[in-house]
This record gives C-alpha cells, structure tokens and sequence, in this order.
C-alpha cells in the first residue's frame, strides 16, 4: 500500500487484515511507518530509505505482491507496478505526490496485471446497492473492533489554513478533524 499512514490508507491497512491479506504497508517516515503496524501492517517499507522493489521481492520472495494500493502516484507508481505478481491489481486511488503517474503499457502484458481506477465518489451513484452494501460491512467491521480510525489532530474550524498546511506538508498521519469549536 503506497501511502498507507493517511487517514484512508490507514483503514485500507484495517480492511485487507480483515479480508485476510498479508499487508505491506509503504509511506515516507518511520513514524508513520509505525501507525501502519499499530493498524495491524504485516511488514513496511520507508519508500524514501529504501529501494521499494528490492523490499517488495525481499518480502515476498520474488513472487511479487497481488494488489498495491496507491494513494500516492508520481515516482512509486511504476516500481510498483513492477513489483505485483502475475495477474496483480494496481489500484489507482489518487496522487498525493501530485504528479499523475507515465505507465508503460507494455508492464501490464507481461504481468497480465490490471491497473483499476477506485473512484469512491462515482461509484456510490453509478452503484448505489454495491455501496450500501460496502458501508453496512464496513459498520460490521467498526462495530467489531477490526476497524478503528486514527485521528491524529483535532482543531477549531477557524484554523482550517493550518489543517490543510498539515496535510499539505505530509505531516499528518491519519485524519486531521475540525471541530465548530
């Protein structure tokens, strides 16, 4: 999972423990690296320390990993990408790094790999039961303890410009919540 220690990568570290997946959870510092593992990560990587192939085939003995979560674009789109197993999924889920990834077509022949865009927003309008049915498992989950969002700053609304600075940064782990007061 690329960008694993924001507030939506982090559920996604929740929900592939709960669907029983080995999760390999990548960010950009030790310290967020260590909310992934609080949130059940089976192992990480410091994708600005390390080289996130040689971790990838070091982890999975070479096989490659099935899916890859990316929240993150830009430069670790395609080592990703080349690291999925035979018939891997890259899930396409935003670009915090800001730049929108060049992927060479030729990768997805040769791993016979799909690459799945994950448009929350249009899937609940183009398949409204799918989502329901999607918030009612993820309710099931929080109910049962497997899900627990991270909150990791509370502030007053009048200090949103500081919230987006955070998160513009790349300080924030988890979710930064404003509050009315």
């Amino acid at each position: 999972m690329l960008g694993a220690a924001g507030g939506v990568g982090l559920a996604a570290v929740e929900i592939g423990k709960a669907l029983g997946a080995r999760v390999v959870a990548c960010a950009s510092s030790d310290e967020k690296l260590a909310a992934c593992r609080a949130h059940g990560a089976d192992e990480t990587i410091n994708y600005t320390t390390e080289d996130l192939r040689e971790r990838i085939k070091a982890i999975t003995g070479a096989n490659g990993v099935d899916v890859v979560y990316d929240a993150v674009g830009g430069a670790y789109t395609e080592p990703a990408l080349r690291s999925t197993s035979w018939r891997g999924r890259l899930l396409v889920v935003g670009f915090a790094a800001g730049d929108i990834p060049r992927i060479p077509l030729n990768l997805t022949l040769l791993k016979g790999c799909s690459i799945v865009g994950v448009f929350w927003g249009d899937f609940t309008r183009r398949e409204p039961e799918r989502f329901a049915a999607s918030v009612r498992r993820l309710g099931e989950w929080f109910e049962q303890g497997k899900l627990k969002p991270h909150v990791s700053t509370m502030l007053p609304l009048d200090r949103a410009a500081e919230a987006l600075e955070m998160m513009a940064s790349r300080k924030v782990i988890g979710k930064v919540v404003l509050t009315r007061t």
